[in-house]
């Protein structure tokens, strides 16, 4: 079975952020109004630094305030603190701060053992999704729940706004091609939130642990976090801005090719480059195609320490993504025709990395056609029809109105 806690009407004023919350997270709901599903249990939280209240305060002073019998904490890539470079295996440990364990699910395992569950009743997963298909914190709470499946442990997800609403856009994920950066048939941006993607995970892969999902009360599905007077904080260390993750569904794909994407530099995944890259000449060629909601400039940067690794203390000759609308603008499409643009003008020089691009890609397909030369808006026109699909598929597991 699946439940939902019903959502509430706005909680009182507070100071961070300075306006009054809007919208109230999952955390918020869960101890005004659905705390029985938590009272009396032994529970383990899911989570890293952007597990806060409305007012910025962390889930897990909130839940020990509230008498919660929290026993051991979770942790996703980054860690609990969100400080480790991407992909790098983080250990577990212990919390200064209360002494709880914190089990790494990014490191020897990636989904809780039968020694991290036991005793447990409830898991709460409390992860702020990117709004992207490729981000792993959906694989995390994905093998999370198969574990808790077989141990008999309640799964309470405590939902978040998509941080870049409603959109959905880029082509979906070809199933053959499941992998950590990609669980789901879903688009490269869904358009979901966690709580909703998690639904439509148990039903597509047959999860068995009981789930219930507590809601973010008063958001809209076209609402973006700007709007909501929720505090963002960073959900990863190279998202470190909002405009970043409105850039991410698209320019996440050059981590596939021998392009940097701006890790190691002020601005990562708003900007991408490489140390041959003819920046006039491929700003024509993009400029050409008069996208909507994104402006397009020349920069330069020098990646320090990128954990990627690549072009260390190179200055590069960049591209930089500006969003100027966000309600016309596809980061999917952009990236697209920049990939293109970019192939034709160094095809020496340009290299793809063919088996993680083929991973966020969703399968091959689309690397085969930007080789081939197919023009960037036939391949996104050619999406149209997979997304009508999908559009109509996720319908049962959504939780909000537009």
């Amino acid at each position: 079975m699946f439940g939902l806690a019903l959502a509430c009407p706005a909680a009182r004023p507070n100071a961070v952020p300075a306006s009054a919350p809007r919208v109230r997270p999952g955390i918020d709901v869960l101890l005004s109004d659905s705390l029985a599903l938590v009272r009396d249990r032994r529970v383990g939280l899911v989570t890293n630094q952007a597990g806060v209240d409305a007012r910025g305060n962390s889930d897990v002073a909130r839940l020990r305030a509230a008498g919660v019998g929290l026993v051991a904490l979770f942790s996703p890539e980054h860690g609990f603190r969100g400080a480790a470079d991407p992909g790098a295996a983080v250990s577990s440990s212990v919390d200064s701060a209360t002494g709880l364990p914190i089990y790494s699910l990014y490191g020897r395992t990636t989904a809780p053992t039968d020694s991290m569950l036991a005793g447990l009743d409830v898991l709460l997963v409390d992860l702020q999704d990117a709004g992207a298909r490729y981000y792993t914190y959906l694989f995390t709470t994905i093998e999370a729940m198969r574990s808790a499946g077989r141990r008999g442990v309640t799964v309470v997800l405590l939902d978040r706004p998509d941080p870049i609403g409603a959109a959905v856009q880029g082509n979906v994920l070809d199933t053959a091609f499941r992998t950590p950066v990609g669980q789901l048939a879903v688009p490269m941006r869904h358009g979901m939130t966690l709580g909703e993607l998690t639904r439509l995970a148990r039903a597509d892969l047959g999860l068995t642990a009981e789930l219930h999902v507590v809601p973010a009360a008063g958001w809209r599905r076209d609402q973006p976090l700007a709007s909501t007077g929720l505090p963002f904080v960073p959900p990863s260390p190279n998202l470190r801005r909002l405009e970043a993750l409105y850039h991410y569904p698209g320019t996440c794909l050059f981590e596939g090719t021998n392009l940097s994407v701006g890790r190691g530099s002020d601005s990562p995944f708003e900007q991408v480059g490489a140390p041959w890259l003819d920046t006039a000449a491929v700003l024509a060629r993009v400029r050409a195609a008069n996208l909507a909601g994104v402006r397009f400039s020349g920069v330069r940067f020098t990646p320090r320490a990128p954990g990627d690794g690549k072009y260390a203390d190179t200055m590069l000759a960049g591209i930089r993504f500006e969003l100027t609308d966000r309600r016309r603008y596809d980061p999917t499409a952009a990236a697209v025709t920049l990939l293109a643009a970019v192939r034709a003008t160094h095809p020496d020089a340009f290299r793809w990395i063919p088996a993680h691009f083929d991973r966020l890609a969703g399968g091959p397909r689309l690397r085969e056609q930007i080789d081939g030369g197919v023009a960037p808006a036939a391949i996104v026109a050619g999406w149209a029809a997979e997304q009508r699909r999908f559009l109509e598929r996720r319908r049962p597991f959504l939780l909000y109105p537009e």
